[in-house]
């Protein structure tokens, strides 16, 4: 009984600590670097007393396997986290051809600030439409866009303003 509750015990801190990595690595990426370094503390504490456990018991299989165990499942539910967070912004951009239902007047409709130009395709002129937006509006906005035309080509990528330092150096440098 006590080596299974070890087993749980160490499944869990896995999990906590490869969630918590997958979370480090988010606010990294989104310029949160305060954030990061409180996370990376806990999540590198939570490491060590997993591995503690497990290096204190290598005769033991059922904790090696709570260990890689909790690994795989810390991923998942780390990947989970961040899609439900939805943080920082995305770009969406809409190409269709000149003649087909406007999309991009629907997400301006809706709110969504929209720059549109006028392109040429493969296949004829076109209307490029950029918004960029929260990614917890996204899902909402590609629904949108599906409804309006859904032969519209439509692409979506993560979009990271510049803090504000970045920002008042690049227009010192437009002056």
């Amino acid at each position: 009984m006590e080596l299974l509750l070890s087993a749980l015990v160490i499944f869990a801190l896995r999990l906590v600590d490869v969630s918590l990595g997958t979370m480090r690595i988010v606010f990294l990426v989104r310029s949160k670097r305060g954030l990061a370094g409180v996370v990376g503390f806990f999540e590198s504490l939570t490491w060590v007393i997993a591995a503690g456990q497990v290096l204190s018991g290598l005769d033991e299989p059922l904790k090696m396997a709570a260990y890689a165990g909790g690994y795989a499942a810390g991923t998942m539910l780390g990947s989970s986290i961040e899609r439900w967070l939805a943080m920082g912004n995305v770009l969406v951009r809409i190409v269709a051809p000149v003649d087909s239902p406007h999309a991009y007047e629907a997400l301006q409709e809706a709110g969504y600030p929209t720059t549109v130009i006028n392109g040429e395709g493969r296949d004829g002129a076109v209307r490029v439409a950029f918004s960029v937006l929260p990614r917890r509006s996204a899902r909402k906005a590609l629904d949108l866009l599906a409804a309006v035309n859904p032969d519209a080509f439509v692409t979506m990528e993560d979009a990271r303003l510049p803090d504000l330092a970045t920002r008042r150096s690049a227009a010192s440098i437009r002056k």
